[in-house]
């Protein structure tokens, strides 16, 4: 296992804390994460109301987008764009992810200061271009979006707005409404993850560090990963200010199947497989979140029979960590809390994940084995495993 040292002061500011990587984009964050779904209006009621988001921006028939209808919500630093096609000889593309996939991811933006430089410099190593640098202009400035193929028939958007003081980008207006739930203390997105095909995690891992500059920060193989029944292995990726990090996860073999090959048949290929929110307050955001309706995985009681012997002292208190199923890891800077919802659409596919680091950096391996037998067990429900 590589794990990158110097990790303190991990505050997302732009110094970069991680040498490895080479960050000659840079990124500055996370811009966006886009959704294409079924029912776009449906959608963004379940986040706003489960998940705390608020109405930021609309686009569509109203605002003069023809082929698409898109709904924005916000919560911090969040925003989470919710896409559905409209009957359009123009847009094959969204149909037909949408069929294939399901509800899905189909764009991670990310925020940069030169749209222009990030696309150039991206696929002059190597990229496939999605989108060449466009200026897209309304009343209220320009903003300069260019993107690039990644692994299955996700894309990463760069983002250029210094010259936008609009909502959210041309064609978009504020979106009101009197349904804006109040928000359950998520803050900003820790890192989202991807499932790719057997032998294909070193090949993005090598796409991230060459095209993107990103550095690997951690990798898991499949002693690290693995129950009585499956494996898996992942390497995290980083950028060079730690703001954006994508752990890449594959099959490893096993008696049966993984939670891996699972997605990639019912998602048909590879794709994100979850997204990691950070909150300061787990219990707190958990709570609201069970309140409303979200269903979290279920951990055997007898992890937490165990579970201080491994982290030590903490904060919260134990019992009311078990009573909602939170997970506790520990690392040399601190411990973090962590729960998953269980899958967010009908295919067992997307779900989120939910996290609280108390100074550590790293991403719950002793969780690991409690975790993927909790997932077990919903797959054996479901008829997959």
């Amino acid at each position: 296992m590589s794990d990158l040292k110097n990790k303190q002061n991990f505050n997302y500011g732009l110094e970069k804390i991680f040498p490895e990587a080479e960050d000659f984009l840079p990124l500055l964050g996370t811009d966006y994460v886009e959704l294409y779904v079924g029912n776009a209006k449906q959608a963004a009621h379940y986040y706003k109301t489960a998940f705390g988001f608020q109405s930021l921006a609309y686009a569509g028939l109203e605002t003069g987008l023809t082929d698409r209808t898109s709904y924005v919500l916000v919560q911090d630093k969040i925003r989470l764009v919710l896409t559905t096609p409209m009957p359009n000889k123009n847009n094959p593309e969204l149909f037909e992810h949408i069929e294939k996939h399901g509800d899905g991811v189909k764009v991670v933006a990310l925020w940069v200061e030169d749209a222009t430089k990030a696309w150039e410099e991206t696929t002059k190593r190597g990229a496939k271009s999605y989108l060449k640098p466009t200026k897209e202009t309304d009343e209220n400035g320009e903003v300069i979006r260019s993107g690039i193929h990644t692994y299955g028939d996700t894309v990463h958007v760069f983002v250029e707005r210094k010259k936008y003081n609009g909502v959210f980008l041309p064609k978009f207006q504020k979106w009101e409404t009197t349904h804006n739930p109040k928000d359950v203390g998520l803050r900003y997105i820790d890192h989202m993850v991807g499932n790719v095909g057997w032998n294909e995690m070193n090949v993005w891992a090598k796409f991230y560090n060459e095209t993107m500059g990103f550095a690997n920060l951690i990798t898991f193989d499949d002693k690290d990963i693995s129950t009585q029944y499956t494996a898996l292995m992942s390497k995290v990726m980083t950028n060079g200010n730690g703001r954006v990090k994508f752990p890449i996860n594959e099959p490893a073999e096993g008696i049966k199947k993984s939670q891996i090959e699972e997605y990639l048949d019912f998602y048909k290929g590879p794709g994100v497989q979850h997204i990691a929110v950070a909150t300061n307050n787990i219990l707190e955001t958990v709570k609201a979140m069970t309140e409303r309706g979200v269903e979290f995985l279920y951990v055997p009681g007898t992890y937490y029979d165990t579970v201080m012997d491994r982290v030590g002292e903490i904060d919260e208190d134990l019992a009311e960590l078990k009573d909602l199923g939170i997970l506790v890891d520990r690392d040399d800077e601190g411990y973090l809390l962590q729960i998953f919802t269980k899958p967010v659409t009908d295919r067992p596919t997307l779900f989120f994940e939910i996290i609280q680091r108390k100074g550590a950096q790293s991403f719950g391996k002793g969780n690991f084995k409690a975790l993927f037998e909790s997932i077990e067990a919903e797959q054996a429900r479901r008829g997959t495993l």
